[in-house]
């Protein structure tokens, strides 16, 4: 499986005969899908910047809430959640989605707005891969996103909607994540590969370039 993040919570991750395109933006966001193709498209709520899916080609199959779902070889679990702290009554809702490639499980937490409940915690399981804001202001910030990393306790980290040169729109920058992580110097790469096989034994985070 390779996952390159495409800026904001927007990735695609590509498994051997499925393509997954998460929070699809619009172009005034600031960065650029390009040509991107998929076979399927996740969307955690309906806002511009989360939702464009007329921007993703190859007429792919949109999961667009809380459900259980199994598209080709790809099964996903969308859990519904809250896009703030105060059980939707700011920003409305907000719906993570849990989905299993490769035999691996990636975690797309889209604009979560607080900490996990227990339940929903222990809805999601075995985390192998967590996408995760940290970049506040409309989400969850830097403090809370290490405490979701904490909760799950995932191999794999990758952080996402936060402030970038591209970026239109103002966030924290990754930096007070990584801080948070008790990491430093950790260099930006293209695209991770992964595999249930390579998955490192304890929480590695990864940062990508969009």
């Amino acid at each position: 499986m390779e996952i390159r993040w495409l800026g904001h919570a927007c990735f695609r991750i590509k498994g051997r005969q499925t393509t997954v395109i998460t929070d699809p933006y619009s172009p005034n966001l600031g960065y650029s899908l390009g040509k991107a193709t998929a076979n399927i498209v996740t969307v955690s709520h309906q806002h511009p910047g989360h939702s464009y899916t007329d921007g993703v080609g190859g007429n792919p199959r949109k999961v667009t809430g809380p459900g259980e779902y199994e598209i080709g070889d790809v099964i996903i679990i969308g859990i519904a959640t809250f896009h703030d702290n105060d059980g939707g009554s700011q920003r409305g809702k907000n719906t993570v989605y849990l989905m299993e490639v490769d035999e691996v499980s990636v975690c797309h937490l889209g604009d979560l707005g607080h900490i996990l409940t227990n339940e929903q915690a222990e809805e999601l399981g075995e985390v192998d891969v967590l996408l995760l804001p940290v970049g506040g202001l409309s989400t969850i910030n830097a403090t809370m996103a290490a405490q979701i990393v904490r909760q799950l306790e995932p191999k794999v980290v990758i952080p996402m909607h936060y402030q970038t040169q591209a970026a239109a729109r103002k966030l924290e920058p990754v930096d007070k994540f990584l801080k948070e992580m008790g990491l430093s110097g950790v260099v930006p790469q293209a695209k991770v590969s992964i595999t249930k096989s390579s998955l490192p034994v304890s929480t590695q985070v990864f940062l990508l370039d969009y």
